[in-house]
């Protein structure tokens, strides 16, 4: 009796302890199926909330669909009464029934640039306007080519201007100078092209706007273009740099489209016509137009008919001094 009385005890403990475990176990079993149920709900929440997002950009793509569509009609509308013959070419179009057109087409532009990128709802009409003249008024290249400078301005001069202290190196050969205005009001630029010495490309494509931005800025009202003499008396390959040539004819075309009026090329050595057959194929039809090469024994009367002799500088003929850009 006396030895069996512990081993009864410690049953009748084990006995009270077993529901308290099985109490316990079961809390751990609701625990865990309410967080395996919190889970569950959690995922299907975010599987909802991503198929609503979807759903939201499906019709965000169909708001645009129907927005391009509008716009189609609506450019179809508005042109067919810009008195347009059929058979007529936008270029034989007479200047009242080709504003007409523009103005027509502009319409359309700012809508979809709007569309593209609202931030850009500010881009003023005249800039518009020099980007779909570039692109022979093809609205839809010239929204395009527009977006893109857009964004590269954005990215390459973020301050919204160049510095002189960015482009030392290019200033410093005194290469570049602007004064007078030709017989139509274009401010004029003149470039000695022996004084150039090859800059890294980065540097030169900040000069490039650098000076770009200058001449606009000096452009009377109601004038859009500048006129340019590049001057190459002394010229030699080590003045060349390809890979800077392009990328200022790319800026200039690209980035500032209708801006140049017109281009003399004057004092032109035998060796650049080597270079200028490699340069020939980059330039857009529209810019040859405006490039003309000027022969040496009529280089004064060629100037003086687009260019008064008091706004013309004095090493062609002129009575002004030729000024730095960057003392401008």
């Amino acid at each position: 009796m006396e030895n069996g009385c512990p081993n009864e005890g410690i049953k009748q403990r084990e006995s009270h302890q077993k529901p308290v475990q099985r109490r316990a176990n079961y809390d751990l079993y609701i625990i865990y199926t309410q967080y395996i149920f919190l889970s569950l709900s959690l995922f299907i929440a975010s599987r909802e909330r991503e198929r609503e997002r979807e759903r939201e950009r499906e019709r965000e793509r169909e708001r645009e669909r129907e927005m391009t569509s509008y716009l189609s009609q609506k450019f179809q509308y508005l042109t067919s009464f810009s008195s347009e013959p059929e058979n007529v070419k936008e270029g034989e179009l007479n200047s009242e029934n080709r504003q007409e057109l523009e103005q027509s087409k502009l319409i359309i532009m700012k809508s979809l640039i709007e569309q593209q990128d609202p931030s850009a709802k500010d881009v003023d009409e005249l800039m518009m306007r020099r980007f779909l003249r570039a692109r022979d008024l093809d609205v839809e290249k010239a929204t395009d080519m527009l977006i893109k400078y857009l964004k590269w301005r954005t990215e390459f001069v973020p301050n919204g201007y160049i510095s002189p202290s960015e482009i030392r190196n290019d200033l410093s050969q005194n290469k570049l100078f602007m004064q007078g205005y030709d017989k139509t009001g274009c401010p004029i630029l003149v470039v000695l092209a022996a004084r150039r010495k090859p800059t890294p490309v980065p540097e030169f494509k900040r000069f490039v706007i650098y000076v770009l931005d200058k001449v606009c800025a000096r452009m009377p009202s109601g004038q859009e273009k500048f006129t340019f003499i590049a001057d190459l008396d002394g010229w030699g390959f080590a003045n060349n740099d390809m890979h800077g040539s392009l990328a200022a004819l790319s800026i200039l075309q690209d980035c500032y489209p209708e801006r140049l009026g017109k281009m003399f090329v004057v004092n032109v050595p035998y060796i650049f016509m080597t270079v200028w057959k490699m340069l020939y194929p980059f330039i857009d039809i529209k810019t040859k137009k405006k490039i003309n090469f000027v022969e040496n024994d009529k280089l004064q009367q060629t100037l003086l008919q687009d260019i008064d002799e008091s706004q013309l500088a004095n090493i062609f003929g002129g009575t002004l001094e030729l000024v730095p850009i960057q003392d401008c």
